[in-house]
Formats: C-alpha cells, structure tokens, sequence
C-alpha cells in the first residue's frame, strides 16, 4: 500500500509509571523472537522504561488516550527488556515480546483466516497473533544497497527506523540475508527512499536477498553511484544516506545494526511511499473506509 499523507494508527507504550506516544519512535527489528525498538530522549520516560520489567504496547486505529485506549486497540503486545542502546541524547530499548491480542477482525474470522491460509508447522497461532500485532502500525519499505569489490547486493527492507532527531539508524537484518557477513565486516550500508510506484520491481530485488543478487546486466533498471561509498543504487530512488555501522547485536532471526549517516543526497522531490500492514489490519481500515491507496 502506498500512503502520501499522515499514517492515522498510533502507537503507545503504557508501564506502570508512564503511558507514551511512541508511533515515530518504535520500530520492529526481529520476528523470532519479536523485538520492537522504543527510542527515547525524555528523562522522564527514560526512567519509567529503565525502572518497570513490564511493559505493554497498545496499537490503535486512531489518537487514542488512556482512558479510550482498551476501546480503541486493535492489537496489544506484553514485553520484556531485552537489551538497550545509550546515546548521548537519548537510548534505544529494545523490548521482547511475551504475549499478544488482535481485535482487528471478530475473533472467530480470524481462526478461520489462520487457519486456511497462514497455518504452518512452524507457525504456531500465539506465534501468528505475535507478528500480526507487531506489523500493526504501517511499516515503510526502503531499498537497502551494499557493495564490496565486485560483489554488490540491492534489497527491500521494512525493519528499519530513521532516528533522525541522534543522527542514527537503525536496521534489522535476517542472518540468513546473503549480505549480512559483508556488511558487518565492512561496516557499511546505504539506505534509500523510493516512490510506491515501483513496487513490483523493489518486490522482485526482495526474492535475491538471500540467494544472492543477479548480474549488474540483468537488472531491470539502471544503477546510479553514491558519493561517498561508490556503492550501487537504482537510478529511480528518491534519495539516499550513506551509514557507518558503528554497533551490531544479535537478537534472535536478525542482528541489529546501528548506523552513523555520513553522507546523505536527495535527487528527487518526495511521493507516496510504499509500507507493509498486515491482511487483517486492511480488513480493520477497509471496515471503518481507510483512506490509504493500495498499491
């Protein structure tokens, strides 16, 4: 789905002292386990996150308060620290999931969804109800690029976060992501900004993430370079930033990596946006007359 405005859902982080906005500051970072990412700069709320061992996300359809929220959730998720990152103006928590609830459809249609067509040997429904609710809030999708000698790889990501207000960035990446060695070595990444409008295309670098890339002559666009890194990019994005890793953990099915932009370019005005929601919460806006464009 593409989105050119505001994103309506929020996000809110409640412990028992604290009950926190967190919709532009939380991104998820691993599926197995669920990590989700807080970052914050406020003391006050750096405290309350340091201070309680409980904490739980609420997913809303709207701005929602503490006195609506139970109304207004379309998804819920108890966590647990797991790990954090302190900056000079702020620290990232991250926070692994123990539990979850979906109320985007009746509770019935959604055992019949699974059921049908999400049920897998390795797919339990807690571990079902667990990745719906974490993708409960649009996930932006941004083109990821890497290149060492004569080896490059181009691929889509949606867990990813810009922390724009420390100058950081953050990335979940799979380890079985074929790139994933090289870039830790290295310690380089570009990350760049594209128009929904190409979605098939960024779709189809997605099947070679781990596999590995095609040839520069397959590709089905032309490649620009960036400034700083040389490092490919398809001619059609946005923009770009060019990031210094500077600190890996390894969460469970990815390894985090938190990065230091060094050089960043714009080359086009901005458009809508690509971003990932899960089938149920289309159903949930389609119910209440979403007004996001479909891709």
């Amino acid at each position: 789905m593409s989105i050119a405005g505001d994103i309506s859902e929020h996000v809110y982080l409640q412990n028992k002292e604290s009950f926190i906005d967190i919709s532009q500051n939380h991104w998820l970072l691993s599926l197995d386990p669920v990590v989700l990412g807080v970052w914050s700069q406020k003391e006050k709320y750096i405290s309350a996150i340091n201070t309680n061992s409980h904490h739980r996300i609420y997913f809303s359809d709207k701005k929602s308060g503490l006195e609506n929220i139970e109304k207004d959730k379309v998804a819920i998720i108890d966590l647990e620290f797991f790990d954090k990152i302190e900056e000079n103006n702020g620290v990232l928590f991250l926070l692994k999931a123990k539990k979850s609830g979906i109320y985007h459809i009746p509770a019935f249609k959604t055992f019949l969804l699974f059921f049908k067509f999400y049920k897998k040997p390795k797919l339990s429904f807690d571990q079902f109800k667990c990745l719906v609710a974490s993708h409960s809030y649009p996930r932006r999708v941004r083109v990821i690029s890497f290149r060492e000698g004569d080896y490059y790889n181009i691929f889509p990501m949606d867990l990813l976060g810009d922390i724009s207000q420390s100058g950081r960035f953050v990335f979940g990446l799979r380890h079985s992501n074929h790139a994933l060695a090289k870039i830790i070595e290295t310690k380089r990444i570009v990350v760049s900004e594209f128009s929904s409008s190409y979605k098939n295309i960024v779709y189809q670098l997605g099947k070679h993430h781990v596999s590995g890339p095609l040839s520069m002559d397959a590709l089905p666009f032309k490649t620009l370079l960036t400034e700083k890194f040389n490092f490919f990019i398809p001619e059609w994005v946005e923009s770009y930033k060019e990031i210094n890793i500077v600190k890996t953990i390894n969460l469970g099915s990815h390894m985090l990596l938190w990065g230091e932009p060094v050089h960043a370019k714009t080359l086009k005005p901005p458009s809508a946006h690509l971003f990932h929601i899960p089938f149920l919460l289309y159903m949930h806006q389609k119910a209440r007359g979403y007004d996001y464009v479909m891709a």
